[in-house]
């Protein structure tokens, strides 16, 4: 372990009532609290088992580095408890995950037990708060991942754990840190609430837009609409053109930096987040024309694998390969965007769900695609409903980056408030 001896241990950002309290401290982190780690009972014993007593295991990495854990997906009776080495941990103990997620951190609500995947450390509060143990853990998590071994799963030895040093200054300050922290936390649970809430809402609202299987009216119409009429119904191959892309192979022979590259779209280059593809990373030469297929702006593409059946707008003119399929020449009838909604409707992508091929890895073909059924009002309507949820889709879009940029200023303030760890990396 590297010793900090030999240079000012301060951060370059401190609160103004800190700013002449001297230099911080490197401590172990066992010197200021009582280190333990987890155990699993004999899951030959089901007795040992669904006995109400929380226990936090793998199943449980998602939970981490969300603050607190509240609830687990595996409980542990008293029996359990008493005839292995777990124990049962008070609230407020910091757990930090050793493999299989290596770095990720939490607190406990409530008194918990933990599997031996996970070290924990019980603070002196005196010394050293658990909310400032628990956001410097964030900070060494990238040192962490990267001393991780192990082939199939990552994970770090029990004695590093037992030296691991901790940069501290006034228990005061720490306090003050971590309350700074938290309450970006706060925003950023907020902010993620608010984002649910719409998506939520659009889900809800385009189960009520579009027909229901085996329905040829939706729930809810616009009120200019309710007399319209019965909507129409038809195949999407019989209002679009459907092509699957090509790979020109070995395509390591085709790509190339050129500026006057064709673009290459990969399943990679698409934010799955978007409604657009607005760009791509790689280029191939024209020659790959023959071997491929181009599609252009306004057109649709979806994958047939994977995650299949999302669809996207092209904005750019682009060379995609045969893990994408086109819609392109959409009959005049069919607003693009209402088409763009509805293939994402539950019904569509139930419809994808229950026709694909395949045991394991599930794919769609061109001929699945065709077949998708197509209910669609008058474009007036088909509009309307299409700007309604744009509408919606800007709100998301204009949230998720909100929070984006709260948890991009969380990084940048840690960085700060926080020495440089890089010392303490094995």
């Amino acid at each position: 372990m590297n010793q900090a001896t030999n240079r000012e241990l301060k951060p370059k950002l401190r609160f103004p009532e800190f700013r002449d309290a001297g230099e911080w401290e490197e401590k172990r982190i066992e010197d200021l609290s009582i280190r333990g780690s987890g155990h699993t009972p004999n899951k030959s014993e089901p007795s040992y088992y669904n006995g109400g007593i929380k226990w936090v295991s793998l199943a449980d990495s998602n939970k981490l580095d969300n603050r607190y854990i509240y609830e687990t997906k595996i409980e542990i009776s008293k029996e359990g408890l008493e005839n292995s080495s777990a124990v049962l941990h008070p609230p407020g103990t910091v757990i930090i995950s050793r493999d299989a997620g290596v770095g990720k951190s939490a607190i406990l609500h409530s008194a918990m037990a933990v599997s031996q995947h996970f070290i924990v450390w019980r603070c002196d509060e005196s010394k050293l708060s658990n909310w400032f143990l628990y956001y410097f853990l964030q900070v060494l998590k990238p040192q962490l991942e990267a001393i991780a071994t192990g082939s199939t799963i990552k994970t770090i030895g029990l004695p590093y754990f037992k030296e691991l040093c901790i940069f501290t200054p006034s228990i005061l300050e720490q306090q003050k840190i971590a309350d700074c922290l938290y309450f970006i936390d706060d925003r950023i649970t907020a902010e993620t609430q608010k984002l649910d809430t719409l998506k939520a809402h659009k889900k809800g609202l385009m189960q009520q837009l579009f027909p229901a299987e085996g329905e040829t009216l939706p729930k809810l119409r616009f009120p200019e609409f309710r007399d319209a009429g019965e909507w129409e119904e038809n195949k999407l191959g019989d209002l679009s053109q459907i092509l699957r892309g090509g790979s020109p192979r070995p395509i390591e022979n085709f790509l190339t930096t050129d500026v006057y590259g064709l673009n290459w779209l990969k399943i990679g280059d698409v934010d799955k987040n978007s409604k657009y593809v607005t760009n791509t990373q790689e280029r191939v030469r024209p020659d790959a024309l023959s071997k491929t297929r181009e599609v252009n702006p306004g057109d649709l593409i979806l994958s047939n694998s994977m995650s299949f059946g999302r669809p996207y707008i092209l904005k750019i003119r682009s060379c995609i390969h045969d893990g994408w399929i086109a819609i392109t020449k959409i009959d005049k009838q069919i607003d693009r965007d209402y088409l763009y909604y509805l293939i994402t409707s539950p019904t569509s992508q139930a419809y994808f769900l229950n026709n694909a091929a395949g045991s394991g890895v599930k794919n769609l073909n061109a001929e699945i695609i065709k077949l998708l059924p197509i209910l669609f009002p008058q474009k007036s309507e088909q509009q309307k409903i299409a700007d309604c949820l744009s509408s919606l889709d800007e709100l998301i879009t204009a949230q998720s980056q909100v929070i984006d940029l709260l948890k991009l200023h969380k990084k940048g303030l840690m960085q700060q408030l926080f020495p440089s760890v890089e010392d303490l990396q094995e």
